[in-house]
């Protein structure tokens, strides 16, 4: 038998009710991990997104991700993708259905990979890794630029034709890797240290086309990130997409977006540096039209000053007075030879210089004599020298090993050339050379008789 409400027992509305159940399972769920499989995805134009996490066919629940969380997202979510999201219980009132409104959401299965990432991403800043301090900036104009990438796909193909497009005469020196599985973290630094050692790049790509976080894991790892930051070359990470972040982007001097904004950072526009340098042209050309312009004015104020009209005429009146100066000046000379004259004939007279004459006679003399007993001084002194010379000749050639062969002496030689002095450098059988005054002859040792060492 059913039983009946008491007559006083207060009635809820169906708005009180549902408040009700909304705040306690707000109280009860504010913050919950839940993982299942979306379905029945909605984007409307709104930018939020409305779908279910479903278990098999057991248990289902809605959600709703509002627009702020949602354009964080750091993946493209799609039906029957497994996923975990983070969010608090709540009810949407006009319908009375119970939804989760979720805050964050991650693929199922890589919140270990995310909890090391963030642990590694820690360590390494506090080596100052990632410090803005230490970045470096790009060279202006590089020569040669070195890529560190897969040798397929599509990275390549956009990085070589952006940087050929913008710069045709540009150099690129490819090193290819893996850029994902494993041992590729291992070949990407270590083609990095190689192009430190090569020194002939002036700047570094590193980079790949977009994918997963774990198709991009290679671009986490310590290996990778310690080659970026100790590099000699300046470095640009570009690593999958502009939502795609990797700590090789933290240690990179620049981060790029994409493969083709990488090579738009590495090299300028060769047609907007040639429209700079035409407008550059420009505008030195109307500078320098501006001063002599100016300087024109500048003369003709001059020449409107000092009351000359034409050129022609300052140039007269510049010579009229270089005229002047010059007559003055010879005149000046004149009189300065003149008083000269006079004092020359004043001092001659009074010290009897008409004597000079004969006594540069005899000097003259003397200076003949001088120089003959100089010349016979030195003839001697070169006869000396030259007596001198020949007799150490003679004594050379007396010391001349020839003449000692001429004498009946002969010199005895090694197979290689060497001097032989003593018997005992020899034994039975070996050959030798014999050198006489003329001619050589070779010879082999029959016998060997050492000697005293008094030379008997």
């Amino acid at each position: 038998m059913a039983t009946q409400p008491a007559s006083d027992e207060r009635i809820l509305s169906v708005g009180e009710i549902t408040r009700a159940i909304k705040e306690t399972l707000a109280d009860s769920f504010p913050a919950v991990w839940v993982r299942g499989e979306m379905s029945g995805l909605k984007q409307p134009d709104s930018g939020h997104l409305y779908f279910s996490l479903k278990e098999g066919r057991d248990a289902v629940i809605a959600c709703a991700m509002w627009k702020p969380q949602a354009s964080r997202l750091m993946f493209e979510p799609r039906d029957g993708a497994e996923v975990e999201v983070f969010g608090g219980v709540d009810v949407y009132a006009p319908r009375g259905n119970y939804q989760l409104i979720v805050r964050q959401m991650r693929p199922a299965g890589i919140g270990a990979l995310l909890l090391a990432l963030e642990e590694l991403k820690q360590r390494l800043a506090a080596e100052g890794l990632f410090d803005a301090a230490r970045k470096r900036a790009l060279p202006r104009y590089p020569r040669r630029i070195g890529l560190v990438t897969s040798p397929v796909g599509a990275a390549v193909k956009d990085l070589v034709t952006v940087l050929r497009s913008r710069w045709p005469s540009i150099e690129i020196v490819l090193a290819p890797v893996r850029v994902q599985g494993e041992g590729a973290a291992a070949e990407i630094a270590a083609a990095i240290e190689r192009f430190g050692r090569y020194g002939n790049v002036d700047l570094l790509i590193v980079g790949r086309g977009g994918g997963s976080l774990e198709d991009l894991w290679a671009f986490n790892e310590e290996p990778v990130v310690r080659a970026l930051a100790a590099s000699r070359i300046p470095t640009i990470s570009a690593v999958g997409h502009e939502v795609d972040t990797t700590l090789a982007d933290l240690a990179a001097d620049v981060r790029a977006a994409t493969p083709s904004n990488a090579a738009e950072l590495a090299v300028r526009d060769a047609r907007e540096v040639a429209r700079t340098v035409t407008a550059a042209r420009q505008r030195l050309d109307r500078a320098v039209l501006q001063v002599v312009r100016e300087r024109r004015r500048r003369l003709e104020r001059l020449l409107e000053k000092y009351g000359f009209r034409r050129q022609r005429d300052l140039i007269l009146a510049f010579q009229q007075r270089v005229d002047d100066q010059l007559e003055r000046l010879t005149g000046a000379i004149r009189a300065r030879v003149e008083q000269l004259r006079e004092r020359l004939a004043a001092v001659r007279s009074r010290y009897g210089l008409r004597e000079w004459p004969r006594r540069i006679g005899e000097r003259r003399q003397q200076l003949a004599g001088t120089r003959q007993r100089l010349d016979d001084g030195v003839v001697e002194v070169i006869h000396a020298r030259r007596r001198r010379v020949q007799g150490l000749g003679d004594r050379l050639r007396a010391l001349s090993p020839r003449l000692v062969l001429e004498r009946g002496y002969c010199l005895a030689r090694s197979p290689d050339g060497r001097l032989l002095r003593l018997a005992s450098e020899l034994a039975v059988g070996d050959s030798l050379t014999i050198e006489f005054a003329r001619g050589e002859a070779d010879a082999r040792i029959s016998a060997v008789r050492p000697g005293e060492p008094d030379g008997r």
